[in-house]
Formats: C-alpha cells, sequence, structure tokens
C-alpha cells in the first residue's frame, strides 16, 4: 500500500500481547495499524511520529483495552481513503462483522453484491490497512478453517479466540 501524501500521516508504535504495532492516522481518521512483520506493510518513509495525535492516542487507549478483554469493539474515525472503490467496499463490509462471530470469503463476497469475486475480495481483505479495527481476522476459508491472515495464523487463531469466536 502507498499512501498518497506521506508528509500527512502521523504515525505511533505500541506494544501488545501479539507483538509491536504501528498506528496510523491522517486528519481524518485511523489509517493503518500493522503488526510487526506484517505482510503489505507500507512504505513508512516520509511518515510523522506523534504519539499525541488524538486519534492515535484514542487508538493506541482502545487496543489496549481490545487485549484485556474490556473492549469488544472499536469506536474509531476511519480512513479508507487509501484503496481503490473495491477495496473500500470490502473494508466497509468487514467493519460489519461483529465480535466474537465469523464469516467466510463466499458470504462476504456475496454481501457486497459480487459473488463471483471471491479471489478478488481475499485479496482485498489481505490488503486491509486497518487490521484489528477493520476485523480481517474474522472471515474464515469455506469450510471455517483459518486461511490466510497479513499477520499470521497464529495471530488470526488468538484473535478469535480473544474474541470467543474459536
Amino acid at each position: 500500500m502507498k499512501f498518497k501524501n506521506p508528509a500527512a500521516i502521523r504515525s505511533t508504535h505500541i506494544d501488545s500481547p501479539l507483538g509491536g504495532i504501528t498506528l496510523a492516522a491522517t486528519d481524518d481518521g485511523l489509517a493503518g495499524l500493522w503488526f510487526d512483520a506484517q505482510r503489505h506493510a507500507p512504505d513508512m518513509t516520509g511518515w510523522q511520529a506523534d504519539a499525541d495525535h488524538p486519534v492515535l492516542r484514542e487508538a493506541a487507549q482502545q487496543v489496549r483495552d481490545y487485549f484485556a478483554g474490556t473492549r469488544a469493539a472499536f469506536d474509531l474515525p476511519l480512513d479508507l481513503t487509501h484503496g481503490t472503490a473495491f477495496q473500500q467496499a470490502v473494508w466497509q463490509a468487514l467493519c460489519a462483522i461483529a465480535p466474537g462471530s465469523t464469516t467466510s470469503y463466499g458470504a462476504l463476497s456475496a454481501g457486497i453484491g459480487k459473488p463471483a469475486a471471491v479471489r478478488a475480495v481475499g485479496a482485498a481483505v489481505g490488503r486491509n490497512p486497518i487490521s484489528l479495527v477493520v476485523p480481517c481476522h474474522r472471515v474464515l476459508g469455506a469450510d471455517g478453517g483459518l486461511t490466510g491472515y497479513a499477520g499470521g495464523l497464529e495471530r488470526k487463531s488468538a484473535l478469535l479466540t480473544l474474541e470467543g469466536a474459536l
């Protein structure tokens, strides 16, 4: 993923039980959450470190609350404008998957009106820039098995276990 205006991105790094996390925000909202060594992480050249950015401060607190088990869902302004229209539709659909529940790639494809686009939906899910908050970890294979997660299957399993979905 390449952000259109890297100088407009503010970022911070926090620790979590599943490893370090980079958070990124624009003036419009949270634009990124990546675990350390996650696939498809963006080039962060030109980003400004700003742990005091209000969206980043709130996101960091909500992530800590999530891992502490005191928060099931996130309530943050999101900036999903850094993907294609198709990717944005998939990412919006991911936001509708309730904590503690899962869906399949096929159901997600059908839900956005593109039932034949399962592979394209899978690719968009894999490129989700706001892991955890936009809950791509809640998407399973057609047989209910854990498949593909840019942060790694161990993390996906841990997140679903934390949410009571496994």
